[in-house]
Parts: C-alpha cells; structure tokens; sequence
C-alpha cells in the first residue's frame, strides 16, 4: 500500500523542525510529541499575532495576550491543586475567554472535555458521570443545571463561571486570587509521556445513547492532529479559518490547539452562528478556511444564493461529518474561486482527525491512506481481511501511540479495540484498485440530525413504553438541511388502536428537542428480519421511504 500513501513533506518538515526545537531545549525526546510545549512556543514566537476574532463582538485577541493570560491560569491551576490527568469540562460559547483554560490545561497535562452548553440536567449527569470532572466552566445561566448533575452524582467539582453568578467564582477571580505573573521565557510546562497523557475527551454515543468520550492524546495530536492542514503548501497553510460548531466538535476542537502552531487566525463567535450571521462572517472578514457539515453547507449555500453574498475568499473547504451528495460539492464549488479546493473528508474524534487524504480523489471518494495510519477492510461475515478491490467491508485502523478508545469505559473499548490494537470504525466501506476509499453506510446506527447524534435505540425505548406499542424500531430518512429525520416504525398489540400523533407526543414528553420523530410514524403489521431473526434495519429504511413516498403522492 506504500506506494499510494499520502505524505506531505512539507507539514512533516515543518512538524520536525518545530519539535526539533523543543527537544533541543528540554533535552526530552518524548517532547516531540508533547503538543502543551508546541503550542506554548508557538505562542511565544509571535506575540503580536492576531490569534482569535469574536464575530459577535467584533473583539480581537493577539497570542501574546492569550498566552499571559493562559500562564497565569495554570499556575492558578497549580495552586487549586489540579494535576496531569485530572478532567476540565468546558460548556461555553465560543467567546475569547475560552481560550484561556483551554490552553492552560494544555501545559500542565490535565485533560479537557468540552461538552455541549445546551445539555440539560439528565444528560450532563450522564456526561458528567463519564469524565468525572474536577472542575467546570461554564456560562452563569447553566450553573444551576451543572450542580444538579453533579449533586446526582455525588460530585463535588469546582464549578468556575466566566460571567459573574453568586454561588461561584469567575476565570478572573481565581486568575487573580491564585495565579501569577511570570514572564514567557520563565514559564515551563510540566513534564509528562505524550503518548498516554490525555490531550482532550471528545464527546461520542453508543447505540444506546449513552454518551462516550473519545480518548485524543498528546501523541495522537502530532501524528494525526497535524493533518488538519494536510492541503499546506506553504506555512502558514491558510490565512483564517472560520469555525462554525462549537468546541466540541473535532474541527473546532484541532483548530484550537492547531491555529496558533500553523500561525492561521480563528474566527469565531460568542453567539449562535445561523446561517445569516455565517455570511455576515464571510462578508467581513474574508475567511480563507472553512469546516462544515452537509447540512449545515446545504442551508449556508441557499442562503448565500438568496442573499448575493460572494464566498470567493475561501481558498479550502472541508465537508464531513456525514453522507456529502455530490450535488452539493458541485453546487459550491460553482460559487468559489477557480483555484478554490473544497473536500469531502472522513475523520474518526477516535484517531482525532481525518482518516484519508481527498485532495487528488475521485468524485465521492473519502480519500487515499495516510503513511501514518494502518488501513484493513473486514468481511462482517468470515472476519477475513478483505485483499481485493471493490468488496464492502468494516474499516479497521491503527495509529501511531495507538487508538486509545473511550475514557472510563471498558465495555465499549472491547467491542472496538482489537488485542493486537487494531479499532473497528464501524463504517462499511471499499476501495477500488488504486486505493481510493469509498463509504458505503454506518455500521453504527446513530442518526445526525443538524450535526446532534440521535440514537435509534432510545428512541425505541421511549415509544416501548406506550402500553398499546408492542414492537417498534426506528430508521431515517434522509434531508438536506437537517440531516436524518426520525421515523419510528411501530407494530401495535392486537385490538389496540394508537395514532401517529400519540407517539410523537411520547417522545416529546420525554426527549429533548433533536430527538423528535421529525420523520414521522408509520405503523406495520411486522419488522423486517434477517436471516439470523435480527432486525433487517437496511430493509426497513428502503420501506419506510417507499411509504413515506406513497403518503407524499397520496
């Protein structure tokens, strides 16, 4: 396979020197991968740049004073006691002020959760009881929801606000009770092995809508991480890339730590980015890089069209996250530059980055291999490796420093981590004869729905509560704004006479807003089964949309 992976020479050159150098100074040959000292130099060596922008605001903050600020927080976090490996959970918008423990905890090896802000009381517990945080930050409106959760669970974390709230201190409060002004070129950053000190926790589900956190080390971020900007050919790679997901997504989350490394600006925004304040974004300050998800990309290009609003600054555009229609690439690429690149990229918060390099692929392909990872396809059936072109088959990788799996969770990391350290993605997949990788479908049966994962399987156990419902399985169908749209499938026990709107009103009851039957109900005589008697869900979907289509043309 050698011959069709991919390296840049020049991220890989430009990732030696940079670590060259803090190695030389440590004298420490595991700091080449210890991205705490990377950022903190990178920071150090160009104190004026320009690093964030808050679009809400229309605030600017250089490296220089996201870096006096951020040392003076870890030393506040060395006095309040936090050490290598303790948790930080970050639930806030993406105002400047974030920055600040997120790059703190970078030099000091304690490790970050970001966590969706908008989590209600339920779900941070369970959040919560998955990373086991030792201390918070969060926005004042959600400090009560936050001691809720933690309260169920018998934690007492530090709870740190950036706003005023009184039951808590503010990031200022404890910076100026606790921390200390020490100068760049006096402040070190702790010591630790990169290639199990944990870097970040990035939020995940399982099928039964439990939530998971990823496990992204030190190591992972320079072996993978980089490839954020495997188009680079010069440094800096790009001039300002445009975040569109809050911090925990994977793109935000790597643009964070690569931003001040690849010395590109971020622009951001402290309030909920629609897409007409996307474009008000785009229109001001001319960005050059841009992440987003299909159906977020579907409803920022029928804007942009209705609006006249010209996209020809961006030079690099990823789409991933889920299914991209070729349709949509070629409707962008129609509204770009000539010279523009826009990607349908794969990427795993697993190995915390993108899976393939697409930059040279053929329509709908995920990309060719990287030289750092290890690729196989498996066959469901046999178990075998698959050796052939175009034969479906379960992705497997490795990586370098290992896929570390799910933080706290054994159960899980045995059904995806191999004994010999291999991870099952649980995307179907094949490859043609020159290793071009195409997606198939999701082994895994989360639904997205506006970029949220919704799982099938609560869902299902919701409607099973409806004394009238005596089977039910949940499928998708699929729309270009929103994502999946939820279609409960349900089979009533006999005599018993239940409407469409009773089990969407269940649900409602029961679920937040993102999990709600936005596909409808339909009702069935049976389930589909296979073979082995389990649920045929691929044979379900393909039913429910010819009948959904039959009630359209009704």
């Amino acid at each position: 396979m050698e011959e069709f992976s991919f390296k840049n020479e020049l991220v890989l050159k430009y990732f030696n020197e940079f670590s060259s150098r803090i190695v030389s100074e440590t004298g420490i040959p595991s700091d080449k991968y210890h991205f705490g000292k990377i950022v903190l130099q990178s920071l150090k060596d160009d104190p004026d740049f320009v690093m964030q922008i808050d679009g809400a605001t229309g605030e600017s903050e250089t490296n220089g004073s996201v870096l006096r600020k951020s040392i003076r927080c870890a030393t506040a976090f060395k006095k309040l006691g936090l050490k290598i490996g303790d948790v930080m959970a970050l639930m806030a918008p993406s105002h400047l002020d974030l920055a600040v423990p997120f790059y703190a905890a970078m030099f000091l090896g304690i490790t970050t959760a970001a966590i969706d802000r908008t989590l209600a009381v339920n779900d941070l517990k369970d959040t919560f009881n998955t990373n086991r945080p030792k201390i918070i930050f969060c926005q004042s409106q959600k400090v009560e929801d936050v001691q809720k959760a933690t309260a169920l669970l018998g934690l007492d974390p530090m709870i740190v606000t950036f706003d005023k709230h009184p039951e808590t201190v503010t990031l200022s409060e404890i910076m100026e009770k606790h921390g200390e002004d020490v100068a760049f070129e006096d402040f070190r950053a702790e010591d630790f092995d990169p290639e199990e000190t944990i870097a970040y926790l990035v939020a995940t589900s399982g099928t039964t809508g439990k939530p998971k956190a990823a496990i992204i080390t030190h190591k992972n971020l320079a072996s993978s991480g980089i490839y954020l900007c495997g188009f680079a050919k010069k440094i800096p790679p790009t001039r300002a890339k445009l975040l569109v997901a809050p911090l925990q997504w994977l793109s935000s989350l790597l643009s964070y730590v690569m931003s001040p490394y690849y010395k590109y600006t971020r622009i951001q925004t402290s309030i909920e980015m629609t897409a007409d304040h996307t474009l008000e974004l785009i229109q001001k300050y001319q960005p050059t890089f841009m992440i987003i998800s299909p159906t977020k990309l579907t409803t920022l290009v029928k804007t942009a069209k209705r609006e006249n609003v010209d996209l020809s600054s961006f030079e690099v555009i990823y789409i991933g996250g889920s299914a991209v229609p070729i349709k949509l690439i070629e409707e962008l690429r129609s509204m770009l530059s000539p010279n523009a690149t826009v990607l349908d990229r794969h990427g795993l918060s697993e190995i915390g980055s993108t899976t393939f390099e697409s930059d040279s692929s053929p329509e709908g392909s995920c990309g060719t291999p990287y030289a750092h990872l290890q690729y196989k396809l498996i066959d469901l059936d046999s178990g075998e490796e698959i050796t052939e072109p175009y034969k479906n088959g379960e992705l497997w990788l490795k990586a370098p420093g290992d896929i570390k799996g799910y933080y706290n969770n054994p159960e899980a990391n045995a059904e995806v981590l191999t004994e010999d350290k291999w991870f099952k993605t649980g995307d179907m997949m094949y490859r043609d004869d020159r290793w071009n990788f195409f997606f198939v479908e999701r082994i895994k049966l989360l639904l997205k729905y506006r970029g949220r994962k919704v799982s099938p399987v609560e869902l299902e156990g919701v409607i099973l509560q409806h004394p009238g419902v005596r089977d039910v399985a949940v499928t998708s169908i699929f729309d270009e704004e929103c994502g999946d749209l939820p279609v409960a499938c349900v089979v009533l026990r006999p005599g018993v006479e239940v409407t469409a709107q009773e089990i969407k009103d269940l649900v409602k009851d029961k679920l937040t807003e993102v999990k709600q039957l936005e596909g409808g109900v339909l009702f069935m005589s049976e389930l589909p089964l296979t073979s082995s008697m389990k649920l045929h869900r691929r044979k379900l979907k393909e039913i429910a949309i010819a009948r959904l289509k039959e009630q359209v043309a009704a």
